[in-house]
């Protein structure tokens, strides 16, 4: 048995006790695109597939020695964000991921839960556009997260390019805005990268299983990028995945249930130019 170092990636985010978003449905995912997952949490929560009944932040020095903790110790070669529950929780994570190199680093600015509830207050928000966005490799919003950080409604093509253009001035120097939050039969996801952009196009499945989608999605980003895959493949691979995720369901609880990460990816994606 070969003894090299088997590729590590991190996340830093809230817990879901539900199991299907956050900490646990991106090592989930770590382990189904086999790479050894580590995480610092922020927050637990009390959630199921009906919503968040409660969240707890951790003290930040906790959060400084969980950093310190996996840099002592291990190579991470990727990282990715979730929830960071306030601006005092991001300036942590800013900070630490200043302080240590743990390579390429993928930002889901986790803003609301499927159920509603808020998972990131009010000057978390200003501190995730100001302080963690221009650390980005890449920033992965939904389209309520999109206008949310860009501060106005999102409803045609051409005002979602124009947003995704002024996130990447904000500091994220690749932005993909995804479109499951439509209504249209195709769902589309924009990606604007430094040196590229296109649409990703697939058809939209009428479910309402779709807990940690967006957690999933960025967890296959990271899982790649530490494997060496470009960005542009990295992200195509994440969405084969959560369609796949997706079309082959699973029924757990009562509400908003979560994907499937036992599912194989699904190629019927459209790449096509911006």
């Amino acid at each position: 048995m070969s003894q090299q170092q088997y590729v590590q990636v991190a996340t830093i985010a809230g817990s879901d006790s539900g199991g299907g978003a956050g900490i646990q449905a991106d090592l989930k995912t770590f382990q189904a695109r086999h790479v050894f997952g580590t995480a610092i949490q922020v927050a637990p929560t009390a959630q199921n597939t009906q919503g968040v009944i409660a969240s707890f932040p951790l003290p930040v020095d906790f959060i400084d020695t969980e950093f310190q903790a996996l840099a002592d110790d291990l190579a991470i070669r990727a990282v990715k964000t979730g929830m960071l529950y306030d601006a005092a929780h991001v300036q942590a994570v800013v900070a630490n991921l200043t302080r240590y190199d743990l390579g390429p680093l993928v930002v889901d600015p986790v803003m609301v839960a499927k159920g509603g509830a808020h998972l990131l207050a009010d000057d978390g928000i200003q501190a995730v556009i100001e302080a963690l966005l221009p650390l980005a490799t890449v920033v992965t919003p939904n389209l309520p997260e999109a206008e949310t950080i860009v501060g106005r409604a999102l409803t045609t093509p051409a005002e979602i390019i124009a947003a995704a253009e002024e996130i990447q001035h904000l500091g994220g120097n690749n932005v993909i805005i995804k479109g499951g939050h439509g209504t249209e039969p195709v769902t589309h996801d924009c990606v604007l990268l430094e040196n590229d952009a296109f649409w990703l196009d697939a058809p939209r499945i009428s479910t309402k299983n779709t807990h940690g989608t967006g957690d999933t999605f960025s967890a296959v980003i990271t899982a790649e990028l530490a494997k060496g895959a470009s960005l542009k493949m990295a992200i195509i691979l994440a969405r084969m995945f959560i369609q796949g995720a997706i079309k082959d369901g699973i029924v757990v609880g009562h509400g908003h249930g979560p994907t499937n990460h036992w599912a194989q990816p699904d190629p019927g994606i459209t790449v096509r130019s911006l």
